[in-house]
């Protein structure tokens, strides 16, 4: 996390937490969902705009987290702001060296390879659970045909408590009591 967010934090640490504004589709793509937006309906039916400006990405990168109950979040400053997911919190690109790095640059190991019931691919690595970008699936097929890995089948259904994260905090935020 930036020093200058943790700064942030120490000195206004009762800014309330934003829910709804942000979203990361299964591309690792960010969008930036207004009011409008949001009342349009859920992420991802309802996208908002492509974030394009590179600082402001990498910024969003560098102080992404999650909390204790699974819900991933940017640190902007004291806020939090809940990203709303369209497939999981990371997104795997595969390298042609066969090295595997997420959406935010990261390099990971691959530890477990998951396959659920429409073919969409899943590594579980030392950051987390995350989906393998449909534009790698090439290079994908050939660790699996080459015994690198062997997915184990998963339910879309399931890959919540696998991964242990929520999808829609906003929707989470919803459903407590007042």
């Amino acid at each position: 996390m930036d020093d200058i967010v943790k700064a942030a934090m120490a000195k206004w640490p009762n800014v309330p937490d934003c829910f709804g504004w942000l979203g990361l589709d299964a591309r690792g793509n960010w969008y930036m969902r207004d009011d409008r937006v949001q009342a349009a309906g859920a992420f991802p039916a309802s996208k908002g705009s492509l974030l394009q400006h590179e600082k402001l990405i990498d910024f969003i990168q560098r102080n992404y987290a999650f909390d204790d109950q699974g819900r991933w979040y940017f640190q902007n400053g004291p806020q939090r702001v809940y990203v709303e997911l369209e497939a999981t919190p990371w997104i795997w690109r595969l390298q042609p060296d066969g090295r595997v790095l997420s959406h935010t640059g990261s390099p990971v190991q691959a530890r477990e390879c998951l396959l659920d019931e429409s073919g969409k691919l899943y590594l579980v690595t030392d950051l987390g659970l995350g989906l393998v970008h449909s534009a790698d699936m090439m290079l994908a097929a050939d660790h699996v045909e080459a015994g690198v890995w062997a997915p184990a089948s998963v339910s879309t259904a399931e890959l919540q408590n696998t991964g242990n994260y929520v999808r829609s905090p906003q929707a989470s935020n919803k459903q407590k009591p007042a």
